[in-house]
């Protein structure tokens, strides 16, 4: 039998172009960034800052050491419990490092170049914001305006156009969610949006300009309506004077509307 000698493909060389690439090291810091994100999100109603103090058990409180705290792998060497009390861990770090990872890797497949470390810093500001909401109900606005300021900077060194259509969809967002909670509260006696959606809508509007408002809302609402539908299904129906965060839907429809564009419509 006669040998084959023609080169067979390899992936070798693509391995070694995205290792010297900076999108590998995008996918690297991934997972750590998820970890800080972890830290901001369970400090964000406690005194203590994300930048400060040291990383301890939840439940024994002993501090950390480096290899307790290599994000994903950590948890997973340890089978999900403490290496000194051996309580139970959460699976909210790990889950939280990966939500980044998968962004990172999202936004790496569809974002050219170095605009996909801005859609990364994008994305894990949407996550953290989500995660803050669903633990506390609250969108610091310590975290969404510096997220606009970012979207309009963007915005102006693409070009001038595109600063307007981030000012106008700043504009546009907050003020269509202030009428919407206007409405609600003059027709049911009570709050139905927090001024922290609105402060998170503008901000998205500063990253997706006002085209890209109708899609956000609309995937927003979708999401929302799904989850409703979902926790009824695996819990109970929500009450009608309880709290549904709106501010994770907000962010996944301001995320999906950035990397895709808004509503095209014909």
């Amino acid at each position: 039998m006669e040998l084959d000698h023609r080169p067979i493909p390899t992936i070798i060389p693509v391995m070694d172009e995205f290792l010297l690439s900076d999108h590998f090291y995008l996918v690297l810091s991934a997972p750590f960034v998820g970890s800080f994100l972890g830290v901001v999100i369970t400090r964000a109603d406690s005194e203590l800052s994300a930048l400060g103090g040291h990383s301890s058990c939840p439940r024994c409180s002993h501090p950390l050491r480096w290899r307790d705290r290599v994000p994903i792998v950590s948890w997973m060497a340890n089978h999900a419990k403490c290496s000194y009390c051996r309580g139970s861990l959460s699976v909210f770090y790990p889950a939280i490092e990966l939500a980044a990872l998968a962004i990172a890797i999202w936004c790496l497949i569809l974002v050219p170049g170095a605009l996909a470390w801005v859609g990364c810093i994008y994305g894990w500001t949407l996550l953290a914001l989500a995660g803050i909401d669903l633990r506390s109900f609250r969108l610091p606005y310590r975290i969404t305006l510096p997220l606009a300021s970012v979207g309009l900077l963007v915005q102006s060194l693409i070009g001038l156009a595109n600063l307007l259509d981030g000012l106008l969809g700043m504009t546009i967002g907050s003020s269509l969610f202030i009428l919407i909670a206007w409405a609600y509260r003059r027709l049911r006696g009570r709050d139905g949006l927090g001024e922290g959606d609105v402060g998170l809508l503008a901000a998205i509007g500063a990253w997706v300009g006002w085209q890209g408002i109708p899609a956000v809302i609309l995937i927003a609402g979708l999401s929302g309506l799904a989850w409703v539908c979902i926790h009824a299904l695996l819990r109970r129906p929500l009450g009608r004077t309880e709290w549904l965060p709106f501010g994770p839907h907000l962010c996944l429809g301001g995320w999906i509307t950035w990397l895709y564009g808004p509503i095209q419509l014909g």
